[in-house]
């Protein structure tokens, strides 16, 4: 996934760390780099969560770590896409076998009437297909 830059060059697709409050570090962010101007931008699809967990941070937070790969499927799938085990599998099939585990957890949390968990899974499913719509 590449974007081209206001000065012209492509900027690439980087998982790094945003730093909120020069407390809260959030890891794997995913994020489009220009290696010619240094300029960066968070990756449109997972802005909303981006914002949607600093908001809930508030202006005074605690320091601590996030892992924002545990907020944001498109993060999760990106930090997949990484990883030795994967390196041979097509995006395709990663995406696949996600929405297939996600649909299991789905069923298990309708099962024991979990509504909040429920919820949740249906949250990042919908996170998963915006993104492939989009694409």
């Amino acid at each position: 996934m590449q974007k081209h830059c206001k000065c012209g060059q492509s900027m690439n697709l980087r998982l790094r760390t945003v730093i909120y409050q020069n407390k809260v570090d959030i890891e794997n962010v995913p994020i489009y780099s220009c290696e010619t101007c240094t300029r960066s931008e968070v990756v449109p699809h997972v802005k909303p969560e981006l914002t949607g967990l600093i908001g809930k941070l508030g202006s005074k937070p605690d320091k601590q770590q996030i892992m924002f790969h545990e907020v944001s499927e498109v993060a999760y799938l990106l930090l997949k896409v990484t990883e030795r085990e994967h390196m041979n599998d097509s995006m395709e099939k990663i995406v696949e076998e996600r929405i297939n585990e996600l649909l299991d957890v789905l069923l298990l949390a309708q099962s024991l009437g979990d509504v909040p968990w429920t919820e949740e899974i249906r949250k990042r499913l919908a996170q998963i297909t915006q993104h492939t719509m989009s694409t």
